[in-house]
């Protein structure tokens, strides 16, 4: 069969073979600690999984507008005004499937073939994917860990061409956990609004911050024109598998998302909408006890990692932290692939390798886990660190 040539140009997951293997050892009784995943391991408040019950005993099991009701809608506004600061109108909000989705939409909506788009590197692995699906092509701004990740004004001015279409900003940052602080933001916003560059800020981790604030680049003068903020309620309420996030930007672009849905999804789950819609309107006492014990997790890694002398800036955000670990490449530990094939084999630990973010010399743990599966998960890295020799 011959396929697109828009399809030969994603590459495969990086991340697929470890995830099989660790399916395989766990299907034949080994212990595996997953310390590779990328969503909260809480489950979904009562509140809301009662609402979507409701929802189905009521019978709000048929269509709805494409880009979701506008209850739902409205209370993204209040949200988007209440806590970043940021005036829509439910004209300028769109619902999707997922955060993920919203992204591909608004690229799709944006792109023309052999756009430019900016993707700091770490970046989370779908980025540069779906650029390309949409005809774009992605640059990458390195970023270093002594920038704590971040990538710096200077650096994003002397990327821009005429080419350029979109800076993707992520902050909090999958998978670094870097927070941009409010000066950066504003100097970043700066160099856009002069050069009429659009950004599309990926703002899904906003409140898992650890003593600092999370703003939002459209904020700033002149940048919620140029602005898409995409969020949604997977990670903050814990409904990864309820799939529901959103968009919101200028009334255009917000219709051109729209009309792709309409073609493609038609709407998101009306069931899930409902559920969203009582995540944003009910109780939030979960996100302030997720964020307590993700902080707690986030210190006993850091500690852990940095006994076994790996080290990395600390991350302010998310629940992921990425320690260098190239001082440990060999001829048999050649990159960041082979590093957690081998910690799965010998120590049944998954791990997501930094190749598949852009930084094959670092490593991604998630701490979304357990105490007690993190104390294990470090102690058999600590073993398998001990029959490496570092090359410092």
């Amino acid at each position: 069969m011959r396929l697109s040539k828009r399809v030969s140009l994603i590459s495969p997951s990086p991340t697929l073979g470890i995830s099989a293997r660790a399916r395989e050892l766990r299907a034949a009784g080994r212990d595996v600690i997953d310390l590779g995943v990328g969503e909260p391991d809480f489950d979904t408040p009562e509140n809301i999984k009662e609402k979507a019950k409701v929802a189905i005993a009521r019978g709000f099991t048929k269509y709805t507008p494409a880009s979701g009701i506008r209850e739902l809608k409205q209370a993204i506004c209040e949200k988007l005004k209440r806590e970043n600061d940021l005036s829509y109108s439910v004209e300028e909000v769109a619902v999707s499937c997922g955060a993920k989705h919203s992204i591909f939409n608004v690229l799709f909506a944006l792109l023309e073939e052999n756009d430019e788009v900016l993707i700091p590197s770490p970046y989370w692995v779908s980025y540069p994917e779906m650029v390309k699906l949409s005809g774009g092509v992605p640059v990458i701004l390195p970023t270093e860990e002594r920038t704590g990740f971040r990538v710096t004004p200077e650096q994003l001015e002397e990327a821009i061409t005429p080419r350029t279409k979109v800076f993707i900003l992520n902050s909090p940052c999958n998978p670094t956990g870097a927070v941009y602080p409010k000066s950066e933001l504003e100097k970043l916003a700066e160099v856009l609004v002069r050069k009429g560059v659009y950004c599309l800020s990926d703002e899904v981790y906003e409140k898992f911050v650890y003593g600092v604030e999370h703003v939002s680049i459209a904020s700033f003068p002149g940048m919620k024109e140029l602005t898409v903020v995409v969020n949604g309620v997977s990670k903050t309420y814990a409904m990864t598998g309820w799939r529901i996030g959103y968009a919101a930007g200028p009334k255009d672009l917000i219709a051109a998302v729209s009309r792709i849905q309409d073609h493609t999804t038609s709407n998101p789950t009306s069931i899930s909408q409902h559920a969203a819609l009582e995540a944003l309107t009910g109780p939030q006492t979960s996100i302030h006890q997720m964020v307590e014990e993700f902080r707690r997790r986030r210190d006993l890694v850091l500690k852990r990692l940095e006994e076994m002398g790996l080290r990395c800036p600390r991350p302010d955000g998310a629940f992921y932290i990425f320690p260098r670990i190239s001082q440990f490449f060999t001829s048999e530990v050649g990159n960041s692939t082979t590093f957690c094939q081998l910690l799965l084999e010998r120590e049944s630990v998954a791990t997501v390798p930094g190749a598949a973010f852009g930084s094959d010399d670092h490593l991604r743990i998630s701490y979304a886990a357990s105490v007690e599966s993190l104390e294990k998960g470090m102690e058999r890295l600590r073993r398998f660190l001990g029959d490496l020799k570092p090359n410092y």
